[in-house]
C-alpha cells in the first residue's frame, strides 16, 4: 500500500491510498467520522443563570463548543479507574464560566469559558456565542469535559466531513480520502488515529477469532 499526501492544511487533508481494499479505505473513512476521541463538554454545574435560555438548553449549546484536544494526555472514561461520575485528571478537564455582573445587555462568547486543569484544552475559537444577557442578569457555571466519539454523539465528531473517491474511475484500489476537521485535532492527526484504532480493531478481532476451529 502507498500512501501519498496530495493536499494539507490544518483543518484538511487530502490523501490518494494506493493498492488498498475499498473495505479498507472505507473503514478508515467511517472511523475518522465517529470513532476517533476528541473532548466535548459533557456535564455542567449551574451555580447562577439568570439569562433568558433555560439550564438544560445552555448545557447543550456549551456541549457543541469543539475544544482543542491532546489525545496523548486523556483517557476515555471507560478506560479509566477513577470511578468519578465528574470523572478525574486523567479523564477529564474542568472549565469555568462568569459573565460578571453588568449594567448593559451583552453577549457571552466562547472566550470566556476558562479551562482550570489544562489550560490547553479551550474552544477551537474565542468568539462562538453562547448566550445574551440583559442588564442585571448573570450566568455562572462549572463545565466538565470528557473524551467521546461521533458514535456516542456528535459534540465528539472529531471531522465535519470523511469523503472517500476513486482516483480515476477506471482504476481499482486507488482511493483519494479528504478529510475535513472540527478544529478539535488536526486533520492529519485524525487520518492517522483513524489508522491507529482500525490496526486495534484488526488485531483484537484477530486474537478473539485465533482459538477458533473448523
Amino acid at each position: 500500500m502507498k500512501i501519498k499526501v496530495l493536499e494539507k492544511s490544518t483543518d484538511r487533508v487530502k490523501i490518494q491510498l494506493q493498492g488498498i481494499s475499498l473495505s479498507y479505505a472505507n473503514a478508515i473513512r467511517r472511523i475518522a467520522l465517529s470513532e476517533v476521541p476528541v473532548m466535548a463538554i459533557d456535564n455542567i454545574i449551574i451555580i447562577e443563570n439568570s439569562s433568558i435560555m433555560y439550564d438544560e438548553l445552555l448545557a447543550h449549546r456549551l456541549g457543541l463548543i469543539p475544544l482543542k484536544t491532546d489525545l496523548s494526555k486523556y483517557v476515555l472514561p471507560k478506560d479509566c479507574d477513577c470511578d468519578n461520575s465528574l470523572g478525574c485528571l486523567k479523564c477529564s478537564v474542568s472549565l469555568v464560566l462568569d459573565s460578571g455582573d453588568s449594567d448593559s445587555t451583552k453577549e457571552i462568547l466562547s472566550g470566556q469559558l476558562k479551562s482550570v486543569s489544562d489550560t490547553t484544552t479551550i474552544p477551537i475559537n474565542s468568539d462562538i456565542p453562547i448566550v445574551k444577557v440583559a442588564p442585571g442578569q448573570k450566568v455562572s457555571l462549572e463545565a466538565y469535559a470528557r473524551l467521546g466519539t461521533g458514535k456516542e454523539h456528535a459534540k465528539w465528531q472529531a471531522s465535519n466531513v470523511s469523503i472517500l473517491k476513486l482516483t480515476k474511475e477506471d482504476t481499482d484500489n486507488d482511493y483519494t480520502l479528504e478529510i475535513e476537521s472540527t478544529g478539535a485535532l488536526s486533520a492529519i492527526e485524525i487520518f492517522v488515529k483513524a489508522t491507529e484504532i482500525l490496526r486495534n480493531e484488526l488485531r483484537e478481532f484477530t486474537e478473539k477469532t485465533g482459538g477458533l476451529k473448523k
